[in-house]
């Protein structure tokens, strides 16, 4: 019997997703949030067998989430979900170590079947999340700047992207201010670029940041 944990600020993809469990899988037990922030702490109470998780959530990043999950949880196998296409973010969550990647419009008949897979402790892949990983292998001098930054670089930077402030980044990193301000030097060194502004340009024309 799956234990499945929800992670997603939509209330009608949450029961949607509940129901589709609850007809085609022999679930235990579904629990749901829809802040990021809940998530360790229901896992605490609630051991499960999967976490579905939105790579947009409206408190904290999904990917800072997922960092926080895969060090208290290794071994718990985590699906991420997004509206936006997987060549966006799935070398990145599957480098955090997530167990597979699906775009939200993807049919309930993958779904179900990525549960099945990752829930058995295999990696989840459809052929666009193969295709990239492929590419990377086949061409790793051809990356972009971002993807050379390391993954608390890359929070960092979609921070500043989003508006918040070293202090705030800080506090949401668990990190000094001084600590936030190296960071932030380190990368805009590694992408040859010279101030927030610029860097907010870049994230929003390579469409880094998380739409849902």
């Amino acid at each position: 019997m799956l234990r499945v944990l929800i992670a997603d600020d939509h209330p009608v993809l949450r029961r949607g997703l509940i129901q589709l469990m609850e007809e085609s899988l022999s679930v235990s037990g579904i629990y749901e949030t829809g802040k990021g922030c809940d998530v360790l702490s229901m896992l605490r109470k609630n051991p499960v067998d999967v976490l579905i998780l939105d790579i947009s959530l409206p408190d904290k990043d999904g990917m800072i989430v997922l960092a926080e999950v895969k060090q208290e949880f290794p071994d718990l196998p985590v699906l991420m979900l997004s509206i936006q296409p997987e060549t966006q973010y799935a070398a990145r969550a599957l480098r955090l170590g997530a167990a597979g990647c699906l775009n939200k419009a993807t049919a309930p008949e993958e779904l179900v079947r990525a549960l099945r897979q990752v829930a058995r402790g295999e990696h989840y892949m459809n052929e666009t999340t193969s295709s990239i990983l492929l590419e990377t292998i086949r061409h790793p001098g051809t990356a972009l700047p971002h993807e050379l930054l390391s993954e608390r670089e890359t929070q960092v930077m979609l921070s500043i992207a989003s508006g918040k402030t070293l202090s705030e980044i800080a506090d949401e990193l668990y990190i000094s201010v001084k600590t936030v301000s190296t960071y932030r030097s380190r990368l805009l060194e590694k992408m040859n670029l010279k101030n927030n502004a610029q860097l907010t340009q870049y994230v929003f024309r390579h469409k880094l940041m998380p739409m849902g």
